[in-house]
């Protein structure tokens, strides 16, 4: 066992493990907003929104998360080249951008993001679908429009429910993370890969950095059912 190698490199793990939070935070933050408006759009009236919704839905929980990263590094780049090029055979009208390569950061981001809010639209729609329908009516009778009685009645206790499904989702995105190594972006197992190829020490890095990921899944988990004891104890406090 190699440990003076993991002791060495432990400073280089830990600044991947911060890297890799903070793009779930971000991936996760984003996608609450995402899923917030596309669970809402499933359960509109409206036709259109409902299937764009549901489009959008479909695809992303549907297609793996590493097909989704090559799509948006890859494939993004190359849609606009080719829109650029046929502005400039179709038109004359010049490249408009030097370079449509995609940073590696804006990359993870975006990928983590469209594929969170994916599940996130879910899991809200099943928070507001468990409201009981007695609720918006009540709030309607009192004159409220439908946003209003969505705003201050049915979204707050939707809120307080889907926390757990939330948690989960956090604590996916965050092991997910891994699959951006396959575009180079250098999170914790990625920088786990350099070592390894730098070093050998096969076991004892890879063993590192699955403790590592073992202590952040089980803290957040901690930190989850904390935040859920606490909202039952001041539900029942009412």
């Amino acid at each position: 066992m190699d440990f003076e190698t993991v002791i060495r490199t432990f400073p280089i793990l830990l600044i991947g493990a911060a890297i890799t939070l903070g793009i779930t935070v971000v991936s996760v933050t984003n996608g609450c907003i995402l899923g917030l408006f596309a669970g809402l759009a499933r359960l509109s009236k409206k036709r259109l929104w409902r299937l764009l919704a549901t489009c959008y839905v479909d695809f992303f929980r549907g297609t793996p998360l590493l097909v989704q990263v090559f799509i948006v590094y890859f494939g993004i780049p190359y849609l606009v080249d080719l829109f650029q090029r046929y502005l400039e055979a179709r038109y004359g009208i010049p490249p408009f951008l030097e370079s449509t390569a995609i940073e590696k950061l804006w990359a993870a981001i975006i990928a983590c993001s469209l594929n969170s809010g994916a599940y996130i639209a879910e899991i809200f729609r099943a928070g507001v679908q468990s409201i009981e329908r007695g609720q918006m009516e009540a709030a309607r009778s009192l004159g409220m429009t439908h946003a209003q009685a969505m705003r201050y009645v049915i979204l707050p206790q939707a809120f307080r429910r889907v926390i757990p499904p939330l948690g989960n989702e956090f604590i996916a995105m965050l092991k997910d993370t891994s699959l951006l190594s396959v575009i180079g972006f250098e999170e914790m197992f990625r920088r786990g890969q350099l070592i390894v190829g730098e070093t050998f020490a096969v076991f004892e890095i890879y063993m590192t950095v699955a403790l590592i990921y073992l202590v952040m899944t089980l803290s957040f988990s901690r930190l989850v059912d904390y935040a859920e004891r606490k909202l039952k104890t001041r539900d029942r406090s009412y």
